[in-house]
């Protein structure tokens, strides 16, 4: 056997490795806005001081349509039994019925709008939260 004869195994060339997808910068660039929205409103910086005003305006404005409606709803009973002198001389179960709305019914209307004014703040602020913390789209 001569050395032309013999056969020489060709070097074998491994296959180039797969490529891969990276998709964890995508996902860190989202935590790092959410991030720097948190550390300007640590850092009271112009646009977290725009945020917590925002907040803060929607919270006055909230407190102000609750409080119209409180005046309007005990404030104008007194208004009502001035105008019509009638409807403060009705009885109910022997009780007159300004007695009645003022001294008994007001409770129950004030807690509701007690209730409804908490409500509607977790609201606010739960919406206030969402856009510091929302991913950049």
């Amino acid at each position: 056997m001569t050395a032309a004869d013999d056969p020489v195994p060709a070097p074998r060339v491994p296959p180039p490795p797969r490529r891969a997808r990276i998709v964890l910068a995508e996902v860190s660039r989202r935590d790092n806005r959410a991030e720097r929205t948190r550390a300007e409103l640590a850092q009271q910086t112009q646009v977290g001081e725009a945020l917590v005003r925002g907040l803060v305006r929607a919270q006055l404005a909230l407190a102000l349509r609750m409080s119209l409606v409180v005046l309007i709803g005990l404030g104008g009973l007194p208004w009502l039994f001035a105008i019509a002198p009638a409807v403060g001389r009705v009885t109910v179960l022997g009780v007159n019925l300004p007695w009645l709305l003022l001294g008994v019914a007001s409770f129950p209307f004030l807690i509701a709008i007690g209730w409804a004014y908490v409500r509607l703040a977790e609201r606010n602020e739960q919406d206030f939260t969402d856009l510091v913390q929302r991913p950049e789209r």
